[in-house]
């Protein structure tokens, strides 16, 4: 007895951790790989574009940069949706969760029809960044063929969080290997002349990418098809106002906290790092674009642990969110700094995979700026694990507060004023934005210690289905 009862005390601990760690695992790698899709759809059309030369290289990069900028807000917006389902989850509701999945294909809709609208203005905005005029042109030919991807990829970013608040990460990542997949055989295709086709060069690289996302978004609209209740359609099956206005009460902060944090980024991107030349642009964007795949089994293990949260949450189990999050941290953590030390020991070498024979300052350039980028890996882990975990509770709003006071406030500001204005160089652009990481996580760290996302009520009683007396 006394043996019985020293292994369900010591060691229940750590046979929870354990518990967990398996699930979070579990959770999180097929996360990574829908997570990933669209950067490495960008990764993809850089590295098949870098054979044409630096300017065609420099518009692709930017361009899915500033692509990706445009389709963050609904993006993150949707990303709203996990945390229903995961709380709902939690409660044991799930007759009325499927009706959160239609209002993020709403969403999704909303968003492609402005993208769309959006379209006639791009080489006016590409226009008014200053970029070489080679790199002006394909730019704009990039972003508005990428532009009819929108309500494809937040489709499917819908789906996929739908059907991870509930569990199942499988269809985003069956979602997320079929656009790299076709997204690929795509640019393989069309960019240089192949298969009797002449070469399309970047507007090839956008055509591949628009192509991709719908065929990613079908596998998540068909398995939410098949999905689909057998039985007739109830009064729970009804859309209702109050609860799309709560989605959007809670998921629009957090989108417009990605995209602020995206759009500080993008002006530093064609305002700053563009003052410094081709060469500087061109080689920020492949950084951004290896620190793009880089980051994402982080950010995976990050929102796994969200759903892991928002489940205790659900189920009125706070006191578990600490240990939840500790434990993501750390998986992230590990796996951020181990990615900074690549960076460290071999920055030339990843460079020269984008870089053509003897193009030593792409190299050169990049491989300074590689390096530096290796001191924000911890940064990174810290606050993606923090951001997702506050997410998780429909701590949104704060989170928005301080990107845009850091990202507009200090952020820009202090890059503007040291590289412009005081002239400094590549080494100076990247300090201030490890700086700035920096003081994310620590801000990001203060709220969670706070526990001010107790008090947060994320599913409002009226959503509930009243129970029977």
């Amino acid at each position: 007895m006394a043996h019985a009862a020293a292994t369900s005390g010591p060691l229940a601990p750590a046979t929870v951790t354990r518990s967990r760690l398996h699930r979070l695992l579990t959770l999180s790698w097929p996360v990574v790989v829908a997570r990933a899709s669209q950067s490495v759809i960008g990764f993809t059309d850089a590295l098949m574009v870098s054979p044409l030369g630096e300017e065609p290289l420099a518009a692709v990069t930017t361009g899915a940069f500033n692509t990706f900028c445009l389709i963050i807000l609904p993006m993150g917006a949707s990303a709203i949706l996990q945390s229903f389902a995961a709380q709902l989850r939690g409660k044991g509701e799930l007759v009325s969760v499927r009706r959160y999945a239609w209002y993020g294909l709403l969403l999704a809709l909303v968003a492609g029809l402005t993208a769309a609208m959006a379209i006639p203005l791009v080489p006016l905005a590409v226009g008014s960044l200053g970029v070489a005029p080679g790199v002006e042109r394909a730019m704009s030919e990039y972003m508005s063929i990428r532009l009819l991807s929108v309500s494809a990829v937040v489709g499917t970013e819908a789906l996929g969080n739908w059907y991870g608040g509930l569990g199942n990460t499988r269809v985003g990542m069956i979602a997320g290997a079929t656009a790299m997949l076709v997204n690929g055989v795509g640019c393989y295709a069309l960019i240089q002349p192949r298969f009797s086709l002449p070469g399309f060069g970047v507007p090839g690289a956008g055509w591949a990418s628009v192509t991709a996302s719908w065929c990613g978004f079908a596998v998540a609209a068909i398995a939410f098809w098949r999905d689909r209740p057998k039985e007739r359609a109830s009064a729970d099956s009804k859309l209702r106002l109050s609860e799309l206005l709560r989605v959007l009460r809670f998921g629009l902060p957090n989108g417009t906290n990605w995209f602020l944090e995206f759009a500080a980024f993008a002006v530093f991107v064609n305002v700053v790092a563009a003052h410094l030349g081709t060469s500087v642009l061109a080689a920020l964007n492949v950084v951004f674009q290896m620190n793009s795949i880089a980051f994402m089994p982080a950010w995976g293990i990050s929102t796994a642990g969200a759903i892991l949260v928002g489940e205790a949450i659900g189920k009125g189990s706070q006191d578990e969110v600490r240990g939840i999050v500790l434990l993501t941290g750390a998986i992230a953590i590990a796996w951020m700094v181990s990615v900074g030390l690549l960076y460290w020991i071999a920055p030339a070498a990843l460079l020269r995979l984008f870089a053509q024979p003897g193009d030593e300052r792409l190299v050169v350039v990049g491989a300074t700026m590689l390096t530096i980028s290796s001191l924000w890996q911890l940064f990174d882990g810290i606050g993606i694990t923090l951001s997702e975990a506050l997410r998780a509770a429909g701590d949104t709003s704060w989170p928005m507060a301080a990107r845009i006071l850091l990202a507009w406030g200090v952020f820009l500001p202090l890059e503007w004023l040291s590289v412009i204005r005081e002239g400094g160089g590549v080494v100076t652009l990247m300090l201030v934005l490890v700086a700035y990481l920096a003081l994310l996580a620590a801000a990001l760290g203060w709220r969670f210690a706070s526990g001010r996302w107790r008090d947060i009520e994320l599913i409002g009683v009226a959503e509930l289905p009243a129970t029977p007396e």
